[in-house]
């Protein structure tokens, strides 16, 4: 038995802090696997949002979405599709949820799609400003899970940028973590951030 993937290892923080009836951020859509999941945590009684600047990411989304009803699973949290960069999070969010998120999730990179034009990636800036909106949007004991991608093009300025930033946030806003094979350099890796 092996560890758990960093996908499966931020899903597992997440759920463990999220509760029916909370409202999540999916700061990067992609595929929409992370905003089904956080749909199926916060449940019908909750309110997912999620931001993609990529018109095919957000309709992949909405397919895996509408799938996921069509099978029965109709406990899903209403879901706010916006085209929109993650940078912008605090300006598109409606006033009543700030400050009361449970969970915001970051997959960085690019659209791991078939037909995705890969040189369209998460840039450093906007996603420093995007993480910086995350935490003041989190709730107390919120969290947020960004997943980095070292292994592609620009991929690894973006990672050191947000191990950088996790590092200086100051230990009485919260605590941060890094989950990393550490034989592998270029593997994708796990920060994870939880507000006080």
């Amino acid at each position: 038995m092996g560890f758990l993937s960093v996908l499966s290892f931020a899903r597992q923080l997440v759920s463990q802090r999220l509760q029916a009836g909370d409202t999540a951020v999916d700061a990067t859509v992609g595929t929409g696997a992370d905003t089904l999941f956080l749909a199926e945590t916060c449940g019908r009684k909750g309110r997912v949002f999620g931001f993609d600047i990529q018109a095919e990411a957000l309709s992949l989304a909405e397919q895996r979405l509408a799938k996921a009803m069509e099978a029965g699973a109709a406990r899903l949290a209403p879901v706010a599709l916006l085209r929109r960069s993650h940078a912008e999070m605090a300006a598109a969010l409606p006033a009543e949820v700030h400050g009361r998120i449970g969970a915001v999730m970051f997959n960085l990179g690019y659209l791991p799609a078939e037909n995705a034009d890969k040189a369209v990636i998460t840039q450093p800036d906007s996603t420093l400003a995007a993480l910086n909106a995350a935490v003041e949007l989190l709730r107390p004991r919120g969290i947020l899970a960004a997943v980095v991608y070292p292994g592609h093009e620009g991929g690894s300025a973006e990672a050191e940028l947000v191990e950088a930033w996790a590092k200086e946030i100051p230990p009485a806003l919260g605590q941060t973590v890094i989950y990393r094979q550490l034989q592998r350099s270029s593997a994708p890796y796990l920060i994870a951030f939880e507000k006080k």
